[in-house]
């Protein structure tokens, strides 16, 4: 399933979303025109976990900041077209309204945390990893978790492949997001070879970070959480 739209509208404008996405967009386009130093800017602003959690050290000509400040700069790196724009996708369908909820300062703060509690979550259970970690998948797990407790009666239109057709189809987002969790939990503990070098366990962590993390940053989750799972649709379009 691939989600193309919801039906909530926003009441505000969407600076921080769109903030972050323009620096995932220009980002990337800086490692596109590097060149060959691309593989270096991967290794020296991702996320290693062994460099957390070991004492590896990096070779002086691919050191970076600080190991902390990489728990941040990896996530405006990405590892191609499609790994940005599935970001990008995710992010503009669902962030708006996080944001929403949550006001410009609160959800630049709430998707920096999802982000850091994302690596750490890869990073524990492969404490010896060299691999650099790159993407803002995990901060849009942690927003897709917001999702999920903010708008679960929210109607997403999805894209379904049956047989040789896409159908287009509305399902409530909490059955979508929670199909897309069981889907990345599923994958966390059964690798594959052919997705190896997805980072599973930053999905989840990102999303029950999202969760635990929108019961203090949404105010209107503190007034009532459960009126959103079983009262009316908020803002929703006809």
């Amino acid at each position: 399933m691939i989600p193309i739209k919801d039906n909530i509208r926003t009441e505000g404008s969407a600076i921080a979303v769109w903030t972050i996405m323009a620096l995932c967009c220009v980002v990337f386009l800086l490692q596109l025109f590097s060149g060959d130093d691309n593989a270096r800017l991967m290794v020296a602003f991702g996320f290693i976990p062994a460099e957390l959690l070991t004492d590896a050290v990096l070779p002086s000509d691919l050191a970076g900041p600080s190991v902390l400040a990489t728990m941040v700069t990896y996530m405006f790196l990405h590892g191609g077209w499609l790994h940005l724009l599935g970001n990008l996708l995710f992010l503009w369908i669902f962030a708006d309204n996080v944001e929403d909820a949550m006001g410009h300062p609160r959800f630049i703060l709430f998707f920096v945390l999802c982000g850091i509690g994302a690596a750490l979550a890869q990073a524990i259970p492969a404490s010896d990893s060299l691999r650099p970690m790159i993407g803002a998948s995990g901060g849009v797990s942690g927003v897709l978790g917001a999702y999920l407790l903010l708008y679960p009666r929210a109607e997403i239109s999805v894209m379904v492949p049956i047989f040789i057709v896409v159908q287009v189809v509305r399902l409530p987002a909490w059955i979508v997001l929670l199909a897309w969790f069981l889907f990345q939990l599923l994958y966390s503990v059964i690798p594959d070879e052919a997705t190896a070098n997805i980072a599973f366990r930053a999905h989840v962590g990102g999303f029950v970070v999202g969760i635990l993390l929108a019961l203090w940053f949404a105010p209107r989750l503190r007034v009532w959480p459960w009126r959103y799972w079983t009262g009316r649709k908020l803002n929703a379009e006809p």
